[in-house]
């Protein structure tokens, strides 16, 4: 239930940063509608599948570069992560790499804030 609860949270935090932010859209329509829930669900799964078996994978093959930069490459490993779901789901479109990673620090930020709210990790 727990799981449930989490992409629903993500698919709304998707959407709402799909309409406020440029650059990034869903279904290619302006607004909020059911059709642009579906879909951000799915982009909501499918970023939660990349980051359970694409990230760790990224991580372990840049971990030299995440240890010089002191982390920061990671911001990078969740940009391209926001880019390939963008390629994998129809009606999902990010412009540009900078995009992306502005895009997953707000989704990031806003998660972290909400799940702290609603208790999500205990």
């Amino acid at each position: 239930m727990n799981l449930i609860v989490r992409i629903l949270i993500t698919a709304v935090l998707v959407m709402i940063i799909a309409h406020f932010m440029p650059g990034v859209a869903l279904k290619g329509t302006h607004g909020i509608s059911s059709e642009n829930f579906v879909t951000a669900i799915i982009v909501a799964v499918v970023l939660g599948l990349l980051n359970l078996f694409v990230k760790p994978l990224l991580v372990l093959l840049t971990l030299p570069v995440t240890v010089i930069t002191f982390g920061l490459f990671l911001l990078v490993i969740n940009a391209l992560i926001i880019m390939l779901c963008a390629n994998l789901v129809d009606g999902f479109a990010v412009s540009s790499f900078w995009t992306a990673l502005l895009f997953s620090l707000i989704l990031s930020i806003l998660q972290s804030v909400v799940f702290s709210l609603t208790g999500g990790d205990k």
